[in-house]
């Protein structure tokens, strides 16, 4: 890198303040997959409490999600969040969340389908059940929780589904065949999601990050993997899950009105 370079990189600022909430979603009912730990669906589940929502968090990980369900009952109180575990590949387990949802407190306002698995394989050494696993609790998992919220949402006064899709479903990366064809797929369900529902006031849209870091990425990805997706970024960093979270509340609030079928790039990568 030369002198130039480092003296541009040194200038680039890094993630901006945290922001408070503004009460976006006050009084709302969302149900959030994939919501325990540290990554995105655990800074949304924070961001829609602080913004006045009730959450239902579901996840696959039991002792992971009680552990934060009891965490931000202790600080935002224990009406405005609850969980249950949730695998988005079963059917049983996927309407037991949204049922709990309608039972506590009443309604379902928002759904935010984050759940996804990864991995890493190249297409010729890739096994059937490595690709189905990935399609199963990516792709097939958005599907079944959007049908359980649109089957609710089509008898109420409507609502708001966000999906979280990838760059990758834009963007070529060797050996995420499989991711990048399932998070193509969630967006090609967002904008049909879209196109069914706009009938029953429902609005139906995707976020599509590049590289938010959380603990558990870090723990599955090599440095040198991770030093090489940053370097793509032209903000010189990579995003913090918050930050995504962010544009997840527009996306479920009233600013967004009159956005459905779209699926929103939340990334600074350069084309």
């Amino acid at each position: 890198m030369s002198s130039v370079e480092e003296s541009r990189t040194a200038l680039r600022p890094g993630p901006p303040p945290y922001l408070p909430g503004h009460e976006l979603l006050t009084g709302r009912t969302a149900v959030i997959t994939a919501a325990a730990g540290s990554g995105i669906g655990g800074a949304t589940a924070r961001r829609f409490l602080e913004e006045g929502a009730r959450v239902v968090l579901g996840d696959s990980h039991t002792r992971r999600l009680r552990a934060v369900v009891a965490a931000l009952a202790e600080e935002f109180g224990s009406r405005q969040v609850t969980g249950l575990p949730c695998d988005v590949t079963v059917e049983d387990q996927v309407t037991a969340l949204f049922d709990l949802a309608e039972e506590r407190h009443g309604a379902l306002d928002i759904v935010v389908n984050n759940a996804g698995l990864g991995g890493t394989a190249d297409l010729a050494d890739m096994t059937d059940d490595q690709w189905d696993k990935v399609i199963d609790t990516t792709l097939t998992g958005t599907f079944r929780c959007t049908r359980a919220a649109l089957r609710r949402m089509r008898e109420g006064t409507g609502g708001v589904v966000v999906n979280n899709a990838s760059v990758l479903g834009w963007r070529a990366q060797r050996g995420q065949a499989h991711y990048a064809a399932a998070k193509a797929g969630v967006m090609a369900l967002t904008r049909c999601a879209a196109a069914e529902a706009a009938a029953y006031g429902v609005r139906v849209n995707a976020v599509s990050p590049s590289l938010a870091l959380h603990p558990h990425l870090a723990k599955v990805t090599t440095p040198e993997v991770l030093a090489e997706l940053t370097g793509r970024e032209a903000l010189g960093r990579h995003a913090e899950p918050w930050e995504v979270a962010n544009v997840i509340v527009f996306l479920a609030s009233g600013y967004s009105s009159y956005m459905t079928g779209e699926t929103v790039s939340v990334s600074s990568q350069r084309a």
